[in-house]
C-alpha cells in the first residue's frame, strides 16, 4: 500500500518512547480483533509508520553510541564506534 508522504507527519515529532507506546496500543487493539475492518486498515497503516519511525530513531541512536578504548596503562585513549555483535 502506498501512503501519502505527509499522512502521518505528526509521527516525526514523537519521541521513541511515545511512538513505541502508541504502537503497542495499536498492536493490542488489532490482536483483540474488536476493531472494524476500515479502522483496522487505518490503524495498521499508522502502526507501520510508527514502526518505521522507531526503527529510524534506534538506528540514529546506535550511530551515536561510542565505546571508550583504554590503553595498556588503563587510561582512556579515545573512542571507537560501538558494535554490539
Amino acid at each position: 500500500m502506498s501512503k501519502p508522504a505527509n499522512k502521518h507527519s505528526d509521527i516525526r515529532e514523537l519521541s521513541f518512547e511515545r511512538a513505541l507506546k502508541e504502537l503497542e496500543t495499536i498492536v493490542s487493539r488489532l490482536e483483540r480483533g474488536d476493531v472494524e475492518l476500515e479502522e483496522s486498515i487505518t490503524i495498521y497503516e499508522r502502526g507501520e509508520a510508527l514502526r518505521e519511525h522507531c526503527d529510524r530513531l534506534l538506528k540514529q541512536a546506535e550511530a551515536r553510541v561510542e565505546k571508550l578504548t583504554v590503553g595498556t596503562d588503563g587510561a582512556p585513549k579515545g573512542t571507537e564506534p560501538f558494535d554490539p555483535e
